[in-house]
């Protein structure tokens, strides 16, 4: 099931929000719990994100064929890679 462009609006708002971090990984996953989720730092991935936001880079998984793989074309996404990003201080 690819990623609902109502769903992808959710989770940008959610992750362009203050203070995102503590909580998005968790409250995503509950809210959008047919979505494949995987969370790394942001520099295991090489990729373009979709979209970077101040603590996180979003990514779209395309897990529909055999091999996973980042794609940036959000009919196909039927996951996220959320990636996050060293805070500067």
């Amino acid at each position: 099931m690819a990623v609902a462009a109502i769903e992808l609006a959710e989770i940008e708002q959610m992750l362009a929000s203050p203070n995102a971090a503590p909580r998005a990984y968790l409250e995503l996953r509950q809210k959008f719990p047919h979505l494949v989720w995987i969370r790394c730092d942001a520099s295991d991935v090489t990729e373009t994100p979709y979209r970077s936001f101040a603590e996180f880079d979003l990514h779209l998984l395309d897990s529909a064929d055999h091999c996973a793989e980042i794609t940036d074309d959000p009919a196909r996404a039927t996951g996220i890679v959320l990636a996050r990003r060293a805070v500067r201080s």
